[in-house]
């Protein structure tokens, strides 16, 4: 095939020539063919190297030596080619099901056997978490593993093993090559085994009989859905398409607001040649795992939605840019549901306060932008929430809400580092008792943001004893002090102290397979008369502290297949921190390890 086309093109062309009226006349503007400059040019050897002389220069006379054919001589069309896959093949490419890098029919590189246009991607991850940590662990009222032991908070070392097995695929109609598929149905399934040892009883379990270790494991649906292309509205396959069940979702660039893989309706797509982008869903929440915070299917749907209608728009105010407008509306209608995690503690409602459960109403209008500015890279995202709380756990009385939150991260490439430049500001509640909410809080945050997960106040969490039970001053992955029973079962709380955060950072890429960051972070709170009220303490200062972390991530094979993460973060307590916390000297400083293996197909 590949020799007929060839012989196609080279008859055309000749064609060409032979009606061009230039065909067998020399012109006489054109310029003179060029001859080689002396037997010095063609005689020239490598400096110390000696051998045999050239022959002397030939001379090649071309009277009717004609110009090149013009541009419109060839064809304008390309020639279509039917069956691109057995053309690979006709090359000499082979599949092979066991190398991910190379053609492989398994990744989707060639049809199914039998179709022209139908693909199956198969994926498949190890991720396996090593997690040494210390943070303030209270000490059980029922008793502790150290008899004798009165202290407010015990020991704070504890250590976390988690291992998770993800597999999934997707079965594809359509020539993805150029132009968006046609149908796509995903499923994913995520297998999670996690050990955790802590120093205190009733840490991992309400009930003190359990001890201090606990062997958990869980199996859960994180991605199934239909994604069907409904129309392509230009040549350049600008497109609409729909896309059903459970699914992966952003609701800005760094998930600030609302990253998770959740049940869903979405209407999204492009025009523009791709320079508009837009989406319009519904998302109702599932239940999560307790431990692995995995999807749990089987415990069904919250009566929790999310409403989302945002547009994306490239170089806009300027080149190198993307800007996003987005509307999201969060309804909660739980008011009259007690719901208990696996292991006994109380998530809905959060046991603060007059311990009632809620019912609000939020809307949060946003502005995030992504993107470059001459030689700065910049992120940044600002967004306001407002609305109604049906219950201020504080005056049993509806509140209405009405918090901000802005963030921004700059960074400048100098060769081979990146130095970064982080801020943060989410308004805290200045006075719980009146009838206005000025807490913010997210959805469900996964914020990629000041050192993400390798920072020790985003990784960790940092339990809130005696200002409520099982209640946190911020939540595991998340960067928000929103005091919370959790983010992954409990509801969003507007009555909080709210965050402030100052970062600088830098990452050296040392090698093409080897990145090193360093992250200096300080935080405080904006407001802390919500503090006070719930700890009945009057002197607490806004100083939470200072975080400072180191990472490497090695890739071995130059690509996302093996993925080596390790890093180091140590959390210096600030005043604040240490009112409300008061540790023994050893803790005057906690620690964050993280080791973490990834391995994909």
């Amino acid at each position: 095939m590949a020799g007929g086309l060839i012989a196609k093109a080279c008859a055309l062309i000749g064609a060409a020539q032979m009606h061009s009226p230039e065909v067998g006349k020399v012109d006489p503007q054109a310029a003179p063919i060029e001859q080689p400059a002396g037997d010095q040019a063609i005689d020239r050897q490598r400096p110390g190297i000696t051998g045999p002389q050239l022959e002397g220069r030939v001379d090649q006379d071309n009277p009717g030596g004609v110009r090149p054919p013009p541009p419109q001589a060839f064809a304008e069309e390309h020639l279509p080619i039917p069956d691109r896959w057995r053309l690979a093949s006709n090359l000499g490419i082979r599949d092979n099901p066991l190398d991910p890098y190379n053609q492989n029919r398994l990744k989707g590189d060639r049809p199914i056997k039998g179709t022209e246009d139908c693909f199956i991607a198969l994926t498949g991850i190890s991720d396996t978490v090593v997690e040494p940590r210390s943070f303030p662990i209270p000490v059980a009222q029922q008793g502790t593993t150290r008899p004798g032991s009165n202290d407010v908070f015990g020991r704070s070392n504890s250590l976390v093993f988690s291992q998770t097995f993800i597999a999934g695929g997707s079965l594809i109609k359509g020539l993805t090559a150029f132009k968006p598929p046609e149908i796509e149905l995903r499923a994913l399934l995520a297998y999670n085994v996690n050990y955790v040892t802590v120093p205190e009883t009733r840490v991992l379990s309400v009930q003190p009989t359990r001890g201090s270790t606990r062997l958990d494991h869980f199996l859960a649906l994180q991605e199934i859905f239909l994604d069907y292309h409904l129309r392509n509205v230009s040549d350049k396959y600008d497109f609409d398409s729909l896309r059903v069940g459970i699914q992966p979702f952003s609701t800005d660039f760094r998930g600030f607001l609302f990253q998770d893989n959740q049940l869903g309706i979405r209407l999204f797509g492009n025009r523009d040649n791709n320079r508009i982008q837009y989406n319009l869903a519904a998302f109702f929440r599932i239940e999560k795992d307790t431990n692995s915070g995995l999807n749990d299917v089987i415990s069904g749907v919250r009566d929790d939605q999310i409403f989302v209608a945002n547009v994306y728009r490239q170089d806009l105010p300027f080149p190198g840019l993307t800007s996003q407008l987005t509307v999201v509306y969060n309804r909660n209608r739980e008011k009259g549901q007690i719901f208990i995690d696996s292991n006994g503690f109380p998530q809905r409602p959060a046991l603060q306060g007059n311990l009632r459960a809620r019912d609000y109403d939020i809307v949060y209008l946003g502005y995030n932008a992504d993107g470059r500015f001459g030689r700065v890279n910049l992120t940044a995202s600002g967004y306001v929430a407002l609305g109604e709380d049906r219950n201020n756990v504080l005056t049993n009385k509806p509140a209405y809400v009405q918090a901000f939150f802005g963030a921004a991260e700059a960074s400048y490439d100098i060769d081979w580092v990146r130095v970064r430049l982080s801020g943060l500001y989410a308004s805290g509640d200045g006075n719980p008792r009146d009838n206005t909410e000025e807490g913010f809080d997210a959805i469900f945050e996964n914020p990629l943001f000041a050192g993400a997960d390798t920072s020790y106040w985003i990784r960790q969490t940092i339990p809130f004893a005696g200002g409520g039970r099982a209640i946190s001053l911020n939540g595991r992955n998340g960067i928000l002090n929103s005091l919370r029973s959790s983010k992954e079962q409990g509801q969003s709380n507007f009555l909080n102290p709210g965050t402030v955060l100052l970062g600088i950072g830098a990452d050296f890429d040392v090698l093409p397979e080897l990145r090193v960051s360093l992250n200096v972070n300080h935080l405080w709170v904006a407001e802390t008369a919500v503090l006070k009220a719930f700890r009945m303490q009057d002197s607490i200062n806004n100083d939470i502290g200072g975080d400072y972390s180191v990472a490497a991530i090695w890739r071995p094979k130059f690509t996302q297949n093996i993925v080596i993460r390790a890093s180091f973060a140590a959390f210096d307590p600030g005043r604040g921190f240490g009112q409300l916390f008061v540790a023994k000297g050893r803790d005057d400083v906690y620690y964050s390890g993280l080791l973490n293996l990834t391995v994909n197909y």
